[in-house]
């Protein structure tokens, strides 16, 4: 009986760490553009708290997607404010966990041995530094966030009729630099986090402000996430702690999004 009783408080115990351990992880699905940012700020918070971050980078369409059918994510952090108002209408993230973090900047890219170091935001313009065949790479223009970016700047500029047609478009915004980097595509729409991660590209144009919606990366537990690690990890990503991971990568921290 005393073994019996012995074995059984042994179990418990191996229960009981092994409900606490599951605790102590945090699985973020994020935007493709947030990945040097994230994944150096993952790596300060796992060595400060011992809460282990698994993240899964894709377009903010494809994850919000993915969570609606169930996909085990803690923490969404989309490139956009419609996918995660997306997920919001359909109760699929806890509502007082959001937050406007970041903002980013629209720009224009090219392979680092391109001639031109400036172009011209004019059908003129771009038509001489695509050439007769090349393409533009950007996300898909109905659903990627940074597809629907660069189609309003387009639109706003009165070059969307002319570009269009050269569109090559991509799953995701790293697909898109992958396609400038690589010198298949000698123009690109990024966003400035993505041109400073990569030094085979240079950035020869930055689309103002207003011509098209403010890039705003909001962020959220889901309405599923296990234990409290999500919870922790997105406050340290409001914190003071995780800002210059941010910055170094061209993001900038909205004011009241930190705590």
């Amino acid at each position: 009986m005393r073994s019996l009783f012995r074995a059984s408080v042994v179990a418990a115990l191996l229960f009981t760490a092994g409900a606490a351990q599951a605790a102590e992880n945090a699985t973020v699905f994020a935007a493709a553009s947030l990945k040097n940012a994230l994944d150096d700020a993952g790596k300060a918070f796992t060595a400060q708290s011992g809460v282990t971050v698994r993240t899964s980078y894709a377009a903010s369409s494809a994850l919000a997607r993915q969570i609606e059918s169930g996909a085990p994510a803690d923490l969404f952090a989309s490139a956009d404010l419609e996918w995660m108002d997306y997920l919001a209408k359909k109760n699929l993230i806890r509502p007082e966990t959001r937050v406007n973090l970041l903002n980013n900047r629209l720009v224009l890219v090219a392979p680092k041995d391109a001639k031109d170091n400036t172009v011209a935001f004019t059908p003129e313009g771009f038509a001489a530094a695509l050439g007769p065949d090349g393409r533009l790479a950007t996300g898909e223009v109905n659903s990627v966030p940074i597809g629907k970016y660069a189609k309003a700047a387009f639109e706003k500029f009165g070059l969307w009729a002319g570009v269009q047609p050269r569109l090559a478009q991509t799953d995701n915004v790293r697909a898109a630099l992958a396609l400038v980097s690589r010198g298949e595509a000698p123009l690109g729409v990024v966003y400035e986090s993505d041109a400073k991660s990569d030094p085979n590209v240079k950035i020869v144009g930055v689309f103002p402000a207003d011509s098209h919606p403010p890039v705003v990366y909001p962020f959220a537990v889901t309405a599923d996430a296990k234990g409290d690690g999500a919870k922790r990890f997105l406050d340290f990503l409001r914190s003071s702690a995780a800002k210059p991971f941010f910055e170094a990568q061209g993001f900038s921290v909205i004011s009241g999004g930190e705590q």
